[in-house]
């Protein structure tokens, strides 16, 4: 589950917000040009997966990145020799990048 969550683009941009602190879900989703209710289910995807655990504070649902989930997918893929171990500020400019790519022009501005 973990890969099929990683495929989305929205998904890896979501994760590149949570790497640098949590959030709550409206804050997430004001990150976004895309419905609070689509955000919503990208987070359950992503949760789903172990990638990200919620929690409800107060009055908001608030979102955490679990950066275990990523560690066991590098795991499995280094046994491959797919890979070289995961730098995680590697991940997270590549996860920048893929957000702006994924953006229109006057967007990325």
């Amino acid at each position: 589950m973990v890969f099929a969550a990683l495929a989305d683009p929205t998904r890896r941009a979501i994760l590149a917000l949570l790497l640098e602190d949590d959030m709550a879900v409206t804050d997430v989703a004001g990150a976004f040009t895309i419905s609070l209710a689509a955000v919503s289910k990208h987070l359950g995807v992503l949760a789903g997966a172990g990638l990200i655990s919620q929690e409800r504070r107060g009055r908001l649902r608030w979102c955490r990145l679990e950066p275990d989930a990523l560690r066991e997918a590098s795991a499995w893929m280094l046994g491959f020799g797919l890979i070289e171990a995961v730098d995680l500020d590697a991940f997270e400019r590549f996860l920048d990048q893929e957000a702006l790519a994924g953006q229109a022009p006057e967007e990325a501005n």
